[in-house]
């Protein structure tokens, strides 16, 4: 999705191109035969979920056909884990590159290890330290509980968003809130989880045994053999990290 003088282009196929995605299921095999891939257009022409859509479809309210959608169903399904994990936007990575993903992204750190050598924020601690208690969290409730709230702290959107990018936090579900009474009420919002309580910490961090390098090397090195045109700078803005760095040959872990 595109920004031209003002207005937003969504940049997609025709419905009857055959590399249109028409279901919810065509999209979770297609992200599973890629491996990861952004919600919206970036730097690598192709590698998005928008451009393997029909533009007409989205945001139309119909969870039949569009994607804005489906990345709820997707979220929800369990198969794909869905946050802010490119470029600080949305995007998708299969159960098979997640771990890759991790190990690459945390640098080798659990969390608790992190914080202890000071490289987390103070601001990250308080969140990370609500689902020590709880296995998800309504984003509201998680502003709430890790004192973002009015009068709080500032930044909740911004930090959450980098410990998605970290692969801390991913997106479970969205899901509407609830009154006193029960009810259901306005737009579905975030439930935010820990991979971990998802999958399991032994396979999220299954790769933890590599170096990081390596694993975003492995990243990198797939981007290249599904889109040939993209380049080294388009590459590593896409998948972050520290990719390009010297070797590490030390990671710590908790």
């Amino acid at each position: 999705m595109g920004n031209e003088n003002g207005t937003w282009i969504m940049y997609g196929v025709e419905w009857d191109d055959p590399e249109c995605l028409h279901t919810v299921q065509d999209a979770i095999d297609y992200i599973n035969e890629v491996g990861f891939l952004p919600l919206f257009k970036n730097d690598i022409p192709g590698f998005s979920l928008e451009e393997r859509t029909a533009v007409e479809f989205w945001w139309c309210g119909d969870p039949k056909v569009d994607p804005w959608e489906w990345r709820e169903l997707i979220a929800r399904s369990g198969e794909v884990a869905y946050g802010k994990f490119f470029e600080k936007k949305a995007g998708f990575i299969s159960k098979e590159w997640l771990p890759y993903f991790v190990n690459y992204r945390r640098d080798g750190y659990d969390f608790d290890a992190l914080w202890d050598d000071e490289k987390a924020s103070r601001r990250q601690k308080k969140i990370m330290d609500c689902f020590d208690i709880e296995g998800e969290l309504y984003s509201n409730d998680l502003k709430q509980k890790a004192g973002f709230a009015k009068g709080g702290e500032k930044g909740f959107d911004g930090t959450v968003t980098d410990l998605q990018m970290k692969t801390y936090l991913c997106v479970k579900d969205f899901r509407q809130r609830k009154n006193k009474k029960g009810e259901l009420y306005g737009w579905p919002i975030a439930v935010y989880a820990k991979p971990e309580a998802l999958w399991g910490y032994e396979y999220v961090t299954s790769r933890y045994s590599e170096i990081p390098e390596v694993s975003g090397k492995a990243i990198a090195q797939h981007i290249m053999e599904l889109y040939p045109v993209a380049n080294a700078d388009q590459i590593k803005r896409l998948i972050g990290g520290a990719f390009g760095t010297e070797v590490k040959t030390k990671k710590k872990r908790s």
